[in-house]
């Protein structure tokens, strides 16, 4: 059975998954002594903080200690980037409801609930912004804006046959993993910390702790075997709560384990940027965009947080797959008084190609043809450019082959004469149909953040340790790097043993994120690999006395000629001459460069490419709505496991359709979220899965950049294919204007104004 790389192989811990036997970290063994923190959050959005009296928490049963912003012995810092000063907890002033104001740590979790609830924070309210208009109205940013631009737009626009314009929002989204925000510290010997985290960011975690400690990075070891969920949501977020499980260890000197409810994880973390865009566009009669003079405007919340990488994917995926020639996209990260927004899988990308939607939907109705029609005259490339704005070249071939195989998948043509013939005779019922086509940029925004290392180590009788710094939650990666040793190696993946992620045994990684898994640490473990093979291979060959090129590692045997043995017995033959069976690796992505001023360069490695076909039917009486069919196709390069990527599109759409339609973020005047746990806060069930749902992946569409086996990524760019549902519940209602999520209460408001 083939086991190494395009082999449609189970997540390595898919069974234990399903027995209950995978532990994470509330499951691990609880140590001796350990004690249960809790966080107290501030009960106002905005306000004067007067110093935290921490006496009647300290006076509760089963206190040990309790900490606040002055027992910090470094620094009051958590800010992921370093550009601006982030607090783990508040001082002076309380910036969103559910700030953190200080730490209780006690003997069982329910006593440090209760001295937590003891506290009573003297807070004088201010007045919160709320709202991104405000925000924008008093010029309340968080960064200085970003401006992409090509060509003279406001010429371009003045001298456009066709002026279009227009006005939309989204709004964001809670991460929901089913594994909360939780993090085990252990002291140890001299200072030194073991901190398990569920993070998608060990060194981070690790960075941070030892900021706010105020100790070196390496008195700070950090683990994670696997996370319940992560979605962006434990790239940042993690990092602090681990930071203070590590300053509570620290200050009892005993293990701490702190665990956040679901309402305080959804108070006390970010979530998806909402954005509000505001654009202007001219195209001529055939629909063929000239212009467009676009402001993105993210909801940053409170602090700075990861918003300036989100807003740059969003402006650089603005004109998505299509083409226009005089381009001005401005994008701002404006200061509001709620939680801070952070990242979240597709990282400001879902929010940015909605913007081309929006404009070639009012290009269509200017010109009387359809979206789709619309879109395939201003596709990138063809008779088109190819030139993004910022210089990045797109491919339009397979722009174009996307579209065309997902037209065919979904018989589209035939469909499309059916739904009119069905809407023709039903009064109150309507169905609609939509499209999206994609190309998303993969690579971290910041060049730096673009590397990434592994450890790999041969045993005497040949199996197989490998380590590298990608963290895994579900998404498939271990086993897919496992499979890239496996394919090095020649043997089969149960050889390899796959071990948590650790800042001990990989340093100075990158987050598991922006769809940078594979790509990043199985190049890592494939230089690591390799490196031992050769000496293997060299080992070998001088035992046999022939070339070292003759040697091959097939089905778990090394031959060469007539001779053969075990890689277990090579293995062991090495061990004896003496020959290093361990090695580390490191892989940087070549040919990345990007001028955050000018927002000029070469930011993605390459780009993958998806199309889409939704049906929805609608009730125009109530508004509710539901996903009758979905059709995708993903380029997903020569996938290094078919199985593993058709789970992540299945269940990125339907991620994406919870965002587009059913999740909604709710906070009152007074600046409280009131959308905590599914009681209140929808996330999409089974029934919301479309009852038809196809997947293909693009065939014979390798990667032309140098990729790990020409493979693609798949975490993020299919949660983008959702967005034909939008198209489609704007199919369905005729509506100019479908804010988002497009509830029914949102399409009922776009059917009156229609």
């Amino acid at each position: 059975m083939k086991t190494g790389m395009g082999a449609a192989l189970r997540q390595d811990s898919a069974l234990k998954h399903t027995t209950g036997e995978a532990r994470f970290a509330d499951d691990m063994l609880e140590p001796p002594g350990l004690l249960h923190a809790v966080l107290a959050l501030s009960p106002v959005a905005h306000g004067a903080l007067a110093p935290l009296d921490l006496a009647p928490a300290r006076a509760m049963p089963g206190v040990v200690v309790a900490l606040g912003p002055g027992d910090i012995p470094g620094r009051n810092d958590i800010s992921p980037s370093g550009k601006a000063r982030e607090r783990l907890f508040a001082e002076e002033y309380v910036e969103h409801w559910g700030q953190p104001l200080a730490l209780v740590v006690a003997h069982t979790r329910d006593e440090a609930i209760a001295a937590a609830t003891a506290l009573r924070p003297e807070i004088r309210p201010l007045p919160p912004v709320l709202e991104l208009e405000e925000a924008l109205a008093a010029n309340s940013l968080l960064m200085p804006p970003m401006v992409m631009q090509r060509g003279d737009a406001a010429a371009a626009l003045a001298a456009a046959p066709i002026a279009l314009d227009g006005e939309f929002r989204c709004g964001g989204q809670e991460h929901f993993y089913l594994e909360g925000q939780i993090a085990l510290a252990i002291p140890g010997e001299d200072g030194d910390l073991t901190v398990h985290s569920s993070t998608q960011h060990p060194t981070e975690v690790q960075h941070i702790a030892a900021r706010v400690l105020g100790c070196d990075y390496n008195r700070v070891s950090v683990q994670c075997r696997r996370m319940g969920g992560g979605f962006g949501g434990k790239e940042s977020n993690a990092s602090w709560v681990g930071a203070a499980a590590a300053l509570a260890a620290r200050a009892s000197g005993r293990p701490v384990k702190l665990r956040l409810a679901r309402k305080a994880d959804m108070a006390a973390t970010g979530k998806r940027h909402p954005f509000l865009f505001r654009w202007r566009a001219g195209c001529d009669a055939a629909g063929r965009l000239l212009a467009l003079d676009a402001t993105l405007a993210a909801d940053g919340g409170s602090t700075l947080d990861l918003s300036g990488g989100v807003v740059m994917r969003a402006v650089t995926h603005a004109l998505n797959a299509c083409d226009v020639p005089a381009v001005r996209v401005t994008g701002l990260a404006c200061k509001t008084n709620t939680v801070s927004n952070t990242a979240f899988r597709g990282f400001g990308g879902p929010q940015g190609v909605l913007l081309m939607e929006d404009v070639l939907q009012a290009a269509a109705r200017a010109t009387g043809q359809s979206l789709e029609a619309v879109r395939e005259h201003n596709f990138a490339g063809g008779p088109n450019g190819d030139e993004t704005p910022y210089g990045q070249h797109l491919e339009g071939d397979l722009i174009r082959r996307v579209w065309a195989e997902a037209k065919l998948l979904s018989a589209w043509d035939a469909r499309r004469a059916e739904i009119d013939a069905f809407n023709a005779s039903h009064p109150t019922l309507r169905r609609g149909l939509g499209s999206f086509v994609l190309a998303f940029g993969i690579s971290f925004g910041i060049v730096a953040m673009n590397q990434a290392g592994a450890l790999v180590s041969v045993y005497t009788d040949g199996s197989i340790r490998l380590n590298h710094g990608g963290t895994e939650m579900g998404q498939g990666l271990f086993i897919k790097v496992a499979q890239v040793v496996a394919e090095v190696f020649g043997v089969e993946v149960e050889r390899i043993r796959i071990t948590a992620t650790s800042t001990d045994e990989v340093p100075n990684t990158s987050p598991t994120a922006a769809s940078t898994g594979s790509d990043l640490n199985g190049w890592a473990a494939h230089v690591a690999a390799t490196a031992i093979r050769a000496r293997m291979a060299r080992a070998a060959a001088a035992l046999w006395g022939l070339a070292e090129e003759d040697v091959a590692f097939t089905d778990g045997q090394v031959t060469a000629g007539n001779h053969s043995m075990s890689f277990g017995e090579l293995a062991h033959h090495c061990w004896s001459q003496r020959i290093s069976l361990s090695a580390t690796g490191f892989y940087k992505t070549p040919d990345l460069h990007w001028d955050p001023v000018a927002m000029k360069g070469h930011p993605f490695f390459y780009f993958s490419y998806g199309a889409s076909v939704a049906e929805v039917l609608l009730d125009r009486l109530t508004g509710e709505h539901r996903v009758l069919r979905a059709d995708m196709v993903q380029d997903c390069g020569r996938s290094l496991n078919p199985a593993i990527d058709l789970g992540q599109i299945e269940g990125a759409f339907v991620q994406g359709l919870g965002w587009l339609t059913c999740e909604e973020l709710w906070w009152d005047a007074a600046g409280r979220l009131r959308t905590l746990g599914p009681s209140t806060y929808k996330i999409p069930g089974s029934r919301d899965v479309p009852p038809v749902f196809n997947v293909k992946l693009l065939e014979d569409a390798p990667a032309r950049a140098e990729t790990i086996f020409r493979s693609k990524a798949v975490g993020e760019p299919p949660l983008m294919l959702a967005t034909a549902v939008w198209n489609a519940l704007r199919d369905a209602t005729g509506a100019a204007r479908l804010d988002l999520p497009a509830t029914p209460e949102r399409v009922l408001r776009a059917l009156g104004g229609c």
